[in-house]
């Protein structure tokens, strides 16, 4: 998947807030929520908006390491592609 970034990506950071920056720096933030947190992403829609990002509505849900749910939600990943790369990341 960090293939799939561009090298100075801007994603968020879901769990404290504020972005994340690069490739490293994304890898970073996954290793450190996957060692806190299980998160199930689907996919459910796909569309552009009017900014020209690629929406997509997610049904997402989180547990804990001991499988209690912490969160069951619908939320849109709203993603800015440059040069065919993921340039950033936003959560609404």
């Amino acid at each position: 998947m960090l293939a799939l970034m561009h090298p100075s990506v801007v994603w968020p950071n879901g769990m404290e807030g504020g972005y994340v920056h690069g490739r490293e720096g994304v890898r970073a933030y996954w290793t450190q929520q996957w060692g806190m947190i299980d998160p199930h992403v689907e996919p459910l829609s796909t569309e552009m908006d009017a900014k020209g990002r690629t929406v997509v509505e997610v049904h997402q849900v989180v547990r804990d390491l001991n499988g209690n749910l912490l969160q069951d939600s619908v939320v849109h990943h709203a993603y800015t592609l440059r040069d065919g790369l993921i340039e950033r990341m936003e959560i609404e």
